[in-house]
């Protein structure tokens, strides 16, 4: 009896040792998430950023990527602007050229009646 009563004794004391310890407080803890104000992992790292200079920098970059979509869009307005002085250049040398057609047919079918005129 005085085994088997020490044997129980010496298993309990095993199992309450080896058995799962959670403290008071782990339950009632929540992972905190704390808000830097730089943008590197290790605030205190050369390569740290603030966050306001991150946020000049996203800034600064859409305001050139604005600029750059207006420049392009001035550029096509410019091209459309010199096709259309182009194409009206065309046509008013296509007039010029139909006027001074016109002239020379009219002069020379003049001619030949004047000289047919003179001859009689």
């Amino acid at each position: 009896m005085k085994n088997l009563l020490s044997a129980v004794f010496i298993v309990s004391l095993l199992l309450i040792s080896c058995s799962k310890k959670e403290t008071p407080g782990f339950a009632a803890e929540q992972e905190v998430r704390m808000q830097y104000d730089t943008a590197a992992v290790d605030s205190f790292s050369s390569g740290a950023t603030s966050i306001d200079i991150v946020r000049q920098i996203r800034m600064s970059s859409q305001n050139y990527q604005d600029s750059i979509k207006q420049a392009a869009k001035l550029q096509k307005e410019e091209q459309k602007l010199k096709e259309e002085l182009e194409k009206e250049n065309k046509k008013k040398l296509e007039d010029e050229k139909k006027k001074a057609d016109t002239e020379k047919k009219q002069k020379s079918s003049e001619i030949p009646s004047a000289t047919g005129t003179k001859s009689e």
